[in-house]
């Protein structure tokens, strides 16, 4: 059986989320880089924020928050997998 990947962000003192209309831009403090990004990737982070947890967790949580009414759990763990890839977010 093959484990459900968990992903985790860094603590939220460790990012600075700063809103520029509909984007935001997210400054890492341990590599100095900052990103541009769209939502839901503020959301998400807040919700990983120094704890790990599954795609289909993160989907529940922002439709619950956000009252999404249909979710896509491929297209969540495709933004996460970006995430991972800029170093924002975590797998564990």
């Amino acid at each position: 059986m093959t484990a459900v990947p968990r992903y985790r962000a860094p603590a939220a003192d460790a990012l600075r989320i700063v809103p520029l209309d509909d984007l935001s831009a997210v400054y890492h403090r341990a590599s100095g880089q900052t990103h541009v990004v769209a939502p839901p990737v503020p959301e998400m982070l807040a919700l990983l924020a120094g704890r790990a947890m599954t795609a289909g967790e993160v989907l529940a949580a922002l439709a619950v928050a956000y009252d999404l009414p249909d979710g896509d759990e491929a297209a969540v763990v495709a933004r996460l997998d970006e995430l991972v890839g800029t170093g924002l977010v975590e797998r564990v």
